[in-house]
């Protein structure tokens, strides 16, 4: 059990600016009790810092960071996503339990040190050779357990291979047979959580992966037992042929009509998302989340995040293939991207004409959010979570309270981030134990 403490930086992230003289009280439980002047004895003085909220990443895969340094070979024709897809199984087919642990300790690390403090793990790599039971749910949830990060774990459904198709060879390792099954796992993976730093969501990977009825079981049960649900959606414009040749309708516009869309319900990518879709589903209170950098690599496109920012859509980031992890180059790619797109600058700024708050909103209370998890922000009653920032680095020289954020958006990688605080412990990403 860990003490109390009282930490003080040089600056801290409170509401939509950094302040000086802050004190945040951390309970032995690891939430955050008082914010503010308090003129305390510190007990953790972290001079040249900066704190801000902890990342949460809202969408990762973390098996695919195997794939790093793969798949960007394109002899006599041009790549797509199901090119990239065919080296993605071939990762699947090789895998076992200690390189899925190996890979995803490698990710989590790597995310600590950049600063995230929580990840939704969308989990749809489930069984080893023999294709017996779900040997690689409790991995996930082990290499969490070892590196210290945030967990929810975002298990998949996924029992069709294409709409109204079998699972094809190559997806095997990802079947569940019927919703029962399903939540017969989910029962046996909630018994096996380890600490309060790790929870449970429901997936349904996409449109592609279950028949309707099934779609709409998992996620009335989903609700039924308080999970969050996040799916896969649009992410490419095959995906939307193929279900309106099936369906006559796309996607989203499914999602709308067959399912109670509340902020429990997070769709992923929503890349060829129609504006008149978005505004149904937003409207609803469903989140969005984005995968700049992925999308980017995949050559996936980019969504309407204009549209959706008029309509108060809640966004999130996620690091999907974890190609790259750096929040502050997704967020940063969330804006550049509206910015070709719309060929003008500052496209997602709030109300007072800022762009790098509401960016930084995404990556942490969106994320929050769309987890169902009370993170995200540093305010009394959340978790503890905090990424601090070198103010002495080269790369912030010259900054102010009021042009930091700025700095570290669009000037910025991971080098600023120096220490990453979940639930009132600091980690060590080097060796993926607690410390403190």
């Amino acid at each position: 059990m860990q003490t109390k403490a009282i930490i003080e930086a040089d600056l801290t992230w409170v509401g939509d600016r950094f302040e000086p003289n802050t004190q945040i009280v951390v309970s032995s439980d690891g939430m955050v009790e008082h914010v503010g002047i308090l003129g305390e004895k510190p007990t953790h003085r972290m001079r040249n810092r900066a704190i801000i909220p902890g990342f949460v990443n809202a969408h990762s895969h973390a098996f695919q960071r195997g794939l790093r340094g793969l798949g960007e070979h394109f002899p006599g024709h041009a790549g797509s996503f199901w090119s990239w897809r065919d080296s993605m199984y071939q990762l699947v087919e090789a895998m076992t339990e200690g390189k899925i642990f190996d890979l995803t300790c490698a990710a989590f690390r790597e995310m600590i040190a950049a600063g995230i403090t929580t990840v939704g793990e969308f989990h749809y790599l489930h069984h080893d050779e023999s294709l017996s039971g779900f040997a690689f749910d409790d991995v996930i949830l082990r290499a969490a357990d070892v590196t210290g990060i945030r967990i929810v774990l975002l298990n998949a459904y996924y029992a069709t291979g294409g709409i109204h198709q079998p699972l094809a060879p190559a997806q095997r390792r990802f079947g569940s047979e019927n919703p029962d099954i399903f939540f017969d796992n989910m029962d046996t993976i909630a018994g096996r959580l380890r600490s309060p730093n790790q929870s449970l969501g429901a997936v349904v990977y996409s449109i592609r992966a279950a028949e309707l009825e099934d779609l709409a079981t998992v996620r009335r049960e989903a609700v039924r037992r308080g999970y969050v649900l996040h799916m896969h959606v649009e992410e490419q414009q095959k995906e939307l042929n193929d279900c309106i040749h099936a369906y006559g309708k796309s996607p989203m516009a499914l999602l709308n009509e067959r399912l109670d869309i509340d902020e429990s319900f997070t769709a992923v990518h929503c890349t060829h998302s129609s504006r008149q879709d978005l505004e149904t589903y937003l409207d609803a209170g469903g989140n969005i989340c984005i995968c700049p950098l992925t999308e980017a690599n995949l050559g996936d496109g980019i969504p309407r995040l204009g549209a959706m920012q008029e309509f108060g859509g809640y966004l999130c980031l996620g690091s999907d293939s974890n190609l790259r992890i750096s929040m502050t180059e997704e967020m940063r790619m969330l804006e550049y991207g509206q910015r070709l797109r719309h060929e003008c600058r500052g496209v997602l700024r709030n109300r007072d004409g800022d762009v790098s708050p509401l960016l930084l909103k995404a990556a942490t209370e969106g994320g929050a959010r769309a987890l169902g998890i009370n993170a995200g922000a540093i305010q009394p009653g959340r978790w503890a979570d905090f990424a601090s920032i070198d103010l002495s680095s080269p790369l912030l020289a010259g900054t102010t309270a009021d042009t930091l954020l700025n700095a570290l958006v669009f000037g910025c990688g991971n080098e600023p981030i120096r220490e990453t605080c979940v639930g009132g412990r600091w980690l060590s990403p080097a060796e993926g134990e607690r410390q403190g």
